[in-house]
This record gives C-alpha cells, sequence and structure tokens, in this order.
C-alpha cells in the first residue's frame, strides 16, 4: 500500500521538473559598433502557464543591474542609459528578445534574459540565460542593390519606383548612386543617397547602375552594375484598330464627298444640253448670225460657206473669226453637241 503513493508523487515530480517552458538563448551575440543588435531569448508557450515577469539584466562588475522590466503594469527601463534605445519584442507569444540600437564600445557585457511564469497549481516558476554582446568596429560589406516592387529591374514607363543600395557595417554608412556611361566614359554621378528614386521612370531612365558604400570603418565598397530596363507604353490594341477604323472612315467620305460633287456637276451640264437641243429640235429654228463690222460694207451680197475658211475679202475674215468664237463659247457651255443636230449660220444680205 505505501508504494502505490511513492509512485504517484514520483511522477507529481517528473512532471514539475520536465514539463515546465524551456528559455532559448545563443551563448553569445556581436554587434557593429554604432549599429543595432538583437539579442535573441524565446521560449515555447504551454498551456496553463501564464508569463507574469520579464527581466533584462547587464553584468556591471559583481552584481547584475536590472535595465529592463515588464510586468502588468508595462514596460519599464531602468538605467537612463539605455532609455530611447532599447525595446523588448512582445508581438509573438515566447519571443522577449532585446533590440540595442546604437551600440557604443561600453555596451559590450553578459546580459541576462529572466522570465518568470505562474503554473497552473498557482505557484511560479522562474528561468533565465547569460548572453555575452560583443562589440566590434566593424568594416562595410559589399552593398547589394534591390528594388522597391514585383517589377524587378525592368519596369513600365510612368511607373514610381525605386533602387535601394543596402550595405551592413559600423554606421554612419554613406551611399553614392553612379550610372555607366558609353564608349567607356566615366560612370556619372546620380544621387547621393542609399535610394535611388524614379517617380515616374521614363525610357531615358534605362542604363546601367551601381552603388559605392563607406563605412565608419574600412574602405569604400562597390555593388555589381545592376541593368534597369524602362518599357515605353504601347497602344493597346483596340485603339490601334479604332484609329485604322476612323482614318479609312475619313477617307471613304472624302472620296464620297467628291465624287458626288462631280456627278451632280455632270447631270447639270447634261439637262442644260439636253434642254438646248430640246428647244431646238421642237422649233426647228435656223440659227442666225449676223455679223456687222465697224468701215466694211458692201452692196454685193457675198457668201460663204462654212467648209470654206479662205476669202479675199477682209470683212469675210473677221466675220469667220467672230463666228468661231462664238462657236467656242457655245461649246464650251454645252460640252457636246448632239449629233443629230446641226447648227446653220446665215448672213444678212444686206451686211457687207
Amino acid at each position: 500500500m505505501g508504494i502505490f503513493p511513492d509512485l504517484l508523487l514520483l511522477g507529481h515530480l517528473i512532471v514539475v521538473t520536465y514539463g515546465h517552458p524551456i528559455l532559448e538563448a545563443p551563448e553569445s551575440v556581436t554587434g557593429p559598433w554604432k549599429g543595432d543588435v538583437n539579442i535573441p531569448c524565446t521560449y515555447g508557450p504551454l498551456q496553463g502557464y501564464t508569463q507574469v515577469l520579464v527581466k533584462w539584466l547587464v553584468h556591471r562588475d559583481l552584481d547584475p543591474v536590472t535595465i529592463f522590466l515588464h510586468d502588468s503594469s508595462g514596460d519599464h527601463i531602468q538605467q537612463a542609459k539605455y532609455r530611447g534605445r532599447l525595446q523588448v519584442n512582445h508581438k509573438v507569444p515566447g519571443d522577449v528578445s532585446l533590440q540595442l540600437n546604437t551600440l557604443e564600445m561600453d555596451d559590450r557585457s553578459h546580459y541576462t534574459c529572466e522570465v518568470t511564469w505562474q503554473t497552473p497549481n498557482g505557484n511560479q516558476v522562474v528561468k533565465d540565460k547569460i548572453i555575452e554582446l560583443r562589440v566590434q568596429k566593424l568594416s562595410v560589406s559589399k552593398p547589394t542593390v534591390t528594388t522597391g516592387s514585383g517589377y524587378g529591374f525592368t519596369v513600365p514607363q510612368g511607373m514610381r519606383i525605386s533602387l535601394q543600395c543596402q550595405a551592413w557595417g559600423s554606421p554612419p554608412i554613406s551611399y553614392v548612386w553612379y550610372k555607366e556611361q558609353t564608349d567607356n566614359q566615366e560612370p556619372i554621378k546620380v544621387a547621393v543617397l542609399s535610394t535611388l528614386l524614379f517617380k515616374p521612370a521614363v525610357v531615358a531612365d534605362s542604363g546601367s547602375y551601381f552603388c559605392t558604400a563607406k563605412g565608419r570603418v574600412g574602405s569604400e565598397q562597390r555593388s555589381n552594375i545592376v541593368k534597369f530596363v524602362v518599357k515605353g507604353k504601347g497602344l493597346p490594341i483596340f485603339s490601334i484598330i479604332l484609329i485604322i477604323s476612323l482614318c479609312c472612315m475619313v477617307v471613304f467620305i472624302m472620296v464620297y464627298v467628291m465624287l458626288c460633287r462631280k456627278t451632280s456637276q455632270q447631270e447639270n451640264i447634261y439637262e442644260v444640253a439636253r434642254a438646248h437641243a430640246r428647244e431646238a429640235s421642237d422649233s426647228d429654228e435656223t440659227w442666225r448670225v449676223a455679223i456687222f463690222t465697224s468701215g466694211c460694207s458692201s452692196e454685193e451680197p457675198s457668201s460663204q460657206t462654212p467648209d470654206n475658211d479662205y476669202s479675199d475679202n477682209p470683212c469675210l475674215g473677221q466675220e469667220h473669226q467672230i463666228i468661231a468664237q462664238i462657236s467656242g463659247d457655245y461649246a464650251r457651255l454645252l460640252n457636246t453637241v448632239p449629233p443629230d443636230h446641226e447648227l446653220l449660220t446665215t448672213k444678212d444680205k444686206s451686211a457687207c
């Protein structure tokens, strides 16, 4: 009977010993001088265990000093030296990592991450981890170039896009952007910032670019050359079809108007000719042209046939010229003379 209670007690001790959250952290972390560093400290949340207290301590001389405290009332920075450059993560459950910005050389030390939980039976459990922080003056690394969009380095014209140059090392780090030139000419400086912004990008911005980075320590570093291409926007296919259709319509309307005007003029001339021909045919009238020329008169009647253009009489020469002029004017008016209608020209026997 005494063995069974002992087994129950042993089982309870095993659960208490191995059932608590496990705190995990690296032994050491190295941060850049004048830069930022993240000191990891995490644990896996367990059902029934509630986090009630988080502490970060730094070892000064022999005794550790609390620099950060988080409880039910919120965050509390215990040392003025760390105010404005220290924060602890609370966004992810089980992550209590310390973020320390603008590292100084005297920040080198051993830091302790300490977490307290309340167990399901109301007791408290405390776990801690010690991490060594090293601060080094780091030379700047080779910079990398990325884009601020999902298009990569080939983008459509009119888009707002940026090329970003990033390097690691002890700050401050200064950046310069260059654009390669043709014919082995020296690259031209286009910006002195880490971000090269195009707002908006145009076809003329296309070319080969690279950036340089210079840190507090070490020599200047240069990135790889990237080819940046800006493609011009072409017209959509339906716009091209619409433009072609409108051009064809305009040409068709112009041709149609010209043909209609020409047809109308021809019909008017044809109607005039038909009207004159009809009147002449119905009345069977003979055209008579009397020619009177000043200073030319004759008692003798003289007849001149239309087929003979030669005459010794000067009056007849002038008479023939006037008849020819009248005939030409009439022909231009009618355009054509009906083949079945003949004009008879007679001269008054009393003239010339």
